[in-house]
């Protein structure tokens, strides 16, 4: 099972596919806050995996995060975390990101661990109701 203090970290590259222009979030192209989002949950659920049951995986049920500073096309934005606080099935990160110039976000972070074939029956429960 996971730690308290359990630390990870991801790094993407800035590209076109990934701006607030390409995702509908905005109209400039840098690194969008839904491909924030994504990363810092990515380096949360990826993190964990390793140390689940068989069969287990996470979901994210909350974040808060400030999106701080925007980053250009062809930059590195790189999300680190670490875990705060487990409570039962409930784990709690730190979430902070940043780039070459420095930070551009932080936050908050929770997700809930599942057992992977439950979740789905009752995810798609909801297509024969």
């Amino acid at each position: 099972m996971v730690e308290l203090g359990f630390k990870n970290k991801k790094t993407v590259k800035v590209v076109e596919e990934n701006t607030a222009k390409a995702l509908g979030s905005g109209l400039l192209p840098v690194f969008s806050t839904p491909s924030l989002v994504a990363l810092m949950e990515n380096c949360c659920s990826e993190g964990v995996l390793p140390y689940l049951d068989e069969g287990t995986g996470t979901v994210g049920i909350s974040l808060n995060i400030k999106h701080t500073s925007a980053t250009p096309v062809s930059m590195e934005v790189t999300a680190e975390c670490e875990l705060i606080e487990i409570d039962r099935r409930r784990l709690v990160f730190k979430v902070w990101a940043y780039d070459d110039k420095g930070e551009v976000g932080s936050g908050i972070h929770e997700r809930f661990i599942i057992d992977n074939e439950k979740f789905m029956s009752k995810v798609n429960s909801k297509l024969n109701s």
